[in-house]
């Protein structure tokens, strides 16, 4: 039983529990003294402070202590001890426990226990366990006879020792609904459900019912197990494909080729105003010249014929012969 009262000669030996302290935190220094507990009778530990790095709030420990009737006090032990407010790593905890999905890497094995809840035996379990199976008593497989139910449910795919059981089943529901599930973000916002989507791989068994595998490679579940009710943009029904717009026709200015002549004067308009054209041109080549103008009688059967234009145009033609014979008479 712990004494209470420290003993009075282990307790004065702080110098003798400093030496051998200080020689164990060698080369880091000493810290100060912290005082002493009574471990027992004629037993205390004397504590001093730690300066290592990285052992915060952890102290040097000396214990001391003497015989019955002796006055030398001896060192029991030292040893570097955490404190109440020490730095120290979390509590151990199995490996079974500190797994975590996706801890597993290649080659690593992980064995399950034998009365994993999350497994039951199967069709076979009892008769022809694996060799390596938490259900194998011996070492090496019977090879099961031919027409018994063992080899008949080898034959089907139902000849695994263990299967899952009612909780495996419910905890895998769980996972995939978490993870592409009708609550998720992508689903929220997807136009139309899995269970419409020409992508989805439906499951065997009870689990068909509420999920499948995605197949389709642009979605962000592809290849994983997704609920009826998840969704996302890649849906096949979710949009019809638009077609590429067609371009517009060519622009053309003209479509047909304007002749352009490369030589000779352009052809004079047809139509009434080229007659009144060659008349202004004689007449004027006969006033400049003042020479009669042997066009008279033509003009005056032309007025004969046209009517008030033919009158007028005899009137000019005896100006025009007048004035020709002004401009002669005076120029003599």
């Amino acid at each position: 039983m712990r004494s209470r009262t420290p003993d009075q000669l282990c307790a004065e030996a702080v110098e003798l529990a400093r030496e051998v302290a200080a020689e164990a935190a060698q080369p880091r220094p000493l810290g100060e003294y912290l005082g002493a507990v009574a471990e027992g009778d004629r037993l205390v530990t004397h504590l001093f402070g730690s300066e290592e790095p990285g052992y915060r709030g952890w102290r040097w420990t000396v214990t001391v202590a003497r015989a019955s009737r002796a006055r030398r006090v001896t060192v029991d032990e030292v040893s570097l001890t955490p404190g109440p407010d020490a730095l120290r790593p979390p509590e151990w905890v199995p490996w079974s426990e500190r797994l975590r999905p996706g801890d597993l890497g290649p080659g690593d094995l992980l064995p399950t226990e034998a009365e994993d809840l999350r497994l039951e035996p199967g069709l076979n379990a009892p008769v022809m366990p694996p060799p390596h199976s938490a259900l194998a008593e011996e070492p090496g497989a019977a090879v099961p006879e031919r027409g018994t139910i063992t080899a008949v449910a080898d034959e089907l795919g139902l000849g695994r020792p263990r299967v899952l059981s009612r909780i495996g089943l419910d905890s895998a529901a769980d996972r995939w609904e978490d993870s592409f599930g009708p609550q998720t973000p992508m689903a929220q916002s997807a136009p139309a459900s899995c269970l419409s989507c020409g992508f989805l791989v439906p499951l065997t068994g009870s689990l068909r019912q509420a999920f499948g595998v995605c197949a389709n490679e642009y979605s962000p579940a592809d290849g994983h197990v997704v609920s009826l009710a998840y969704g996302c943009g890649a849906h096949s029904e979710a949009a019809v494909m638009p077609s590429p717009p067609q371009p517009p026709p060519p622009v053309i200015d003209h479509v047909a080729v304007d002749p352009l002549p490369l030589d000779g004067p352009a052809a004079p308009p047809e139509g009434g105003d080229a007659a009144d054209a060659g008349s202004g041109g004689e007449s004027s080549s006969g006033g400049d010249t003042g020479e009669p103008s042997g066009d008279g009688p033509a003009d005056g059967a032309a007025g004969d014929d046209d009517g008030n234009t033919g009158r007028g145009r005899s009137g000019r033609s005896r100006g025009r012969r007048g004035g020709g014979s002004r401009r002669a008479g005076g120029g003599h």
